[in-house]
Parts: C-alpha cells; sequence; structure tokens
C-alpha cells in the first residue's frame, strides 16, 4: 500500500474562519495530501488541573478565550468545500456526544461526502470538560467508548440495529441512510496506552499513536516493539494479525539542529523525509501531520514546503 499523508488543519484562534477552512482545505487538496484532520473539543473550562499527555510539564495548552472549531461540524463543511480529500476527525472523543446523534452525524458526513470519512476515535483526557458537559462517565470512558463504537457498526452495518449495552440500548428503529463506506467508515483508535492498543485491536481499522509530542514521542524503534504487541492483541481478539493499519501523527517542523536528541520529523527536509522513510520501514502506512504555524499564511507555506522538498524524498 503506497504512504498516505494528511494534513491536520488548525481550529483554534484565526484559524476558524469559513475562508481559512476553505483555503487550508482546498490547498491540502491541490498539494496532493490524502486527509485533512481537525482536532475535538466542545468547550474549554477556565480552570483545568488534569494532565494533558501530549505537554512536557502536563499541563493543558488550550486557552478557553480562544475560538476553537467543533469537529463534525466543520467536516460537513468541509465536505463542501472539497472533492477528494478524506475527511478525519483528530480524534474524535467519543463518550462526548450522545451514541445515536454521534452515529448519524457521522453517517452524514460519509454520504454528503461520497465516502470521504475517517473516524479517529479517543476517549478523552480532561476531566473538567466531562464536567463542563455534564457527563459523569470521565472514570469510565474507556468503557463507554468501546461500547459507543460497536453501536455505531452495529447501526451503520444492520438493517435493523439492535444493541442492548451498559450505557446505551437500542432497538426498533431504523437508521438511514447507512454510511456510503462498506461495511462502514475507518475506525481509527487514537492512544499509546495499554487499553488504546487493546481497543485498536478488537474494533479498529487503524491505530492511530501521535509520536512526536513530548513526552509521548515514540522513535521508529520504539513503535515497532509498540506495532508488535498491537499485532499480537490483534490475534488473540479473533482478528487477522494485520487487520489494523499502521498510523501515525506528528509535528512537522522545519529547523536548523541536526543533534542526537532531536525529536523525529524536526529539522532539515532530508532530515525529515529520512525520519518518514525509517518510520515507514516499521510498517506505518498513513501519517497524519501537525505543520508548526502561528496563523493561515505560515501553515499554507509549511504545508507547500512539505510538499515540495519533503514528500518527493519519500517512496510511494
Amino acid at each position: 500500500m503506497a504512504v498516505q499523508f494528511g494534513c491536520q488543519i488548525p481550529s483554534r484562534g484565526e484559524f476558524v474562519s469559513p475562508d481559512s477552512l476553505r483555503k487550508l482545505a482546498q490547498r491540502a487538496e491541490e498539494l496532493a495530501f490524502d486527509s485533512v484532520w481537525l482536532i475535538d473539543h466542545i468547550v474549554i473550562p477556565r480552570t483545568v488541573t488534569s494532565v494533558y499527555p501530549y505537554a512536557p510539564d502536563g499541563v493543558s495548552t488550550f486557552d478557553p478565550d480562544q475560538a476553537i472549531l467543533e469537529p463534525l461540524t466543520g467536516l460537513t463543511f468541509l465536505a463542501a468545500c472539497t472533492q477528494r480529500v478524506r475527511l478525519g476527525t483528530a480524534v474524535l472523543i467519543i463518550p462526548y456526544r450522545p451514541p445515536l446523534f454521534t452515529a448519524r452525524m457521522l453517517a452524514m458526513i460519509d454520504v454528503l461526502s461520497g465516502g470521504r470519512l475517517i473516524l479517529g476515535a479517543g476517549v478523552g483526557w480532561m476531566a473538567e470538560e466531562f464536567d463542563a458537559l455534564g457527563l459523569d462517565t470521565f472514570a469510565e470512558r474507556g468503557a463507554v467508548t468501546d461500547e459507543y463504537l460497536r453501536l455505531f457498526k452495529e447501526l451503520w452495518t444492520k438493517e435493523r440495529p439492535s444493541f442492548q449495552g451498559n450505557y446505551v440500548q437500542v432497538d426498533n428503529v431504523a437508521f438511514l441512510p447507512k454510511p456510503v463506506q462498506q461495511p462502514h467508515p475507518p475506525i481509527w483508535v487514537g492512544g499509546h496506552t495499554g487499553p488504546a492498543l487493546r481497543r485498536a485491536a478488537a474494533l479498529g481499522d487503524g491505530w492511530f499513536p501521535l509520536g512526536t509530542f513530548p513526552p509521548a514521542v515514540f522513535d521508529p524503534p520504539t513503535l515497532q516493539g509498540m506495532i508488535a504487541r498491537l499485532r499480537r492483541l490483534t490475534l488473540q481478539a479473533g482478528r487477522p494479525e494485520d487487520a489494523v493499519a499502521i498510523c501515525f501523527g506528528g509535528t512537522i517542523s522545519f529547523e536548523s539542529r541536526s543533534d542526537a536528541a532531536r525529536i523525529p520529523l524536526r529539522g532539515h527536509p532530508e532530515k525529515i523525509a529520512d525520519d518518514l522513510r525509517s518510520y515507514q520501514a516499521v510498517g506505518v502506512q498513513n501519517f497524519v501531520l501537525w505543520f508548526r504555524a502561528a496563523g493561515p499564511s505560515e501553515q499554507l507555506e509549511a504545508m507547500e514546503r512539505f510538499s515540495r522538498e519533503v514528500i518527493p524524498l519519500v517512496p510511494s
């Protein structure tokens, strides 16, 4: 399978405008990126003490006074702005929304986009956001996520869906239209913990860790060991060993430094390409890339430079 490159579209601050979203998504499509992605938050509490797993000090980087885009609304907009590029959530916090409503929204995005949705799925990390949304399931968010994902598949694939779970029960309902993609839109399970690996093995079409966000930094040899564990868990779940595609999220940063302690995907274009080839060699099939950018113009410049100077150096 040819390597795929996705582009995360920033969805905070000045990026939250129709013009910015349209231009970035359409330019990603013109530059031959395979997918565009939006992150998920609904409301940012003013006081957050939960540990943010993708910051070195564990402190949340989200500013409550900064605009933030809701991703399902955003992807619906982008579906109308684009023709080819796939549309993904990086990642949708599955327990945040009522599951039938979420399944319906996701199905409609897939229908309206002509079958281009990828559901990146996660359990969430911010207890305060759960509280603000009136949810008491933070401690059980893994179990809730597993159940909701199973329900999505039931609703998307069965003529007469029926589901009896601990958190939701569904029977005697119609669910139409079904998603365009068969059997359903691909589900990429986010996270790098043991439970995330088990969830990906049992329920995922892809495994989608973020691996260049300190302290979550996984070089290719480390990731290779995690992939081997995923393969064992997939077999234990009764599925083919290669049932789960390997995806990898990372930040591209064009820098001059090249010391041994550098974080992967940072440096000169040639070094970034070398890192991508190394990840590809251990099994990564899909890359979802963040670009360091203070505003839309810097984002466009970084996307164009990556397309021009890095992609040609990575085997397709």
